[in-house]
């Protein structure tokens, strides 16, 4: 196994929930109206010490689109998906970024989103974006 490279973000970060593992910078959120299985999710032009998973077709609420799971190294665990591919010509904006599940996540000021039971939402994407 190799060395793992760890990036420390400075300012408003956004880290994984149970490992501390930084994120994301506050600085970085294009939107904060998407919507996963469990509720809220964010998009952000660009995040940090994830890895990439295989690239799939998902059909989502705005249609279908090529993305690929994101895996915090810290833990191991997928905190949301990156876009590879829009196939809608208005959803082109997405390409290249990503997505943070929102309850897998603690905010800059320490906070954390707990998802409602209603939150099942099927096929995640963006509300209106």
């Amino acid at each position: 196994m190799g060395r793992l490279f760890v990036i420390n973000l400075e300012g408003k970060i956004y880290s994984r929930k149970h490992c501390q593992t930084h994120l994301a910078l506050y600085d970085d959120i294009i939107s904060k109206s998407f919507h996963c299985r469990h509720g809220k999710a964010y998009l952000f032009r660009k995040v940090v010490n994830v890895s990439v998973g295989e690239k799939e077709d998902r059909m989502m609420i705005t249609g279908m689109h090529t993305v690929a799971d994101i895996f915090c190294v810290g833990c191991g665990s997928i905190v949301g998906w990156t876009y590879e591919a829009a196939h809608e010509k208005s959803q082109k904006y997405k390409e290249g970024k990503f997505v943070l599940e929102r309850f897998k996540v603690s905010g800059p000021d320490g906070s954390n989103y707990w998802p409602s039971r209603e939150a099942h939402i099927s096929g995640s994407d963006a509300d209106d974006a």
